[in-house]
């Protein structure tokens, strides 16, 4: 078993996978996605078929007062999308049982941003360097966020 953690943004989509034992969480890499990240899901779809991908955690990027504004809004939509997509690969490829369809879920990513700057000054990265890391660190803190959560299930 892979989890992917994602955390859309609107220059990259930051991915994470977990270790097979669903303890750790790594950074995957960005996909770079001009402005749109609805752009990047047929990659996302690449990445959950190669990696052999059992569980998708996406980042709801809600408000400080734990409100849903438009980001928020996008990434339950963007989760829907993927989800749907998903289903519709599954349906094409018969020997796909509907108990292998990769879970899709959205868990609260309020301050993941700040924590994965923290974590990569820890690491001895300099600020200007942040930058093209900060997006899949991001999906680091929202995986291992989710793996923690469910190994104290």
């Amino acid at each position: 078993m892979v989890w992917l953690g994602v955390d859309l943004g609107n220059a990259r989509v930051g991915l994470a996978l977990s270790d097979p034992e669903l303890t750790f969480a790594h950074p995957a890499g960005d996909i770079y996605v001009a402005g749109d990240y609805f752009f990047a899901i047929d990659d996302v779809l690449d990445v959950i078929e190669d990696e052999h991908v059992t569980h998708v955690v996406v980042g709801l990027p809600l408000q400080m007062d734990g409100t849903e504004g438009k980001s928020a809004k996008k990434a339950r939509r963007w989760a829907a999308n993927l989800e749907k997509r998903l289903h519709a690969e599954a349906e094409h490829a018969l020997e796909i049982e509907e108990h292998s369809i990769p879970q899709v879920s959205l868990i609260d990513e309020r301050l993941t941003t700040v924590s994965a700057h923290r974590q990569l000054f820890e690491a001895n990265k300099s600020s200007n360097k942040h930058r093209p890391l900060v997006d899949q660190q991001s999906a680091v803190v929202i995986l291992q966020t989710a793996l923690d959560r469910a190994g104290k299930q």
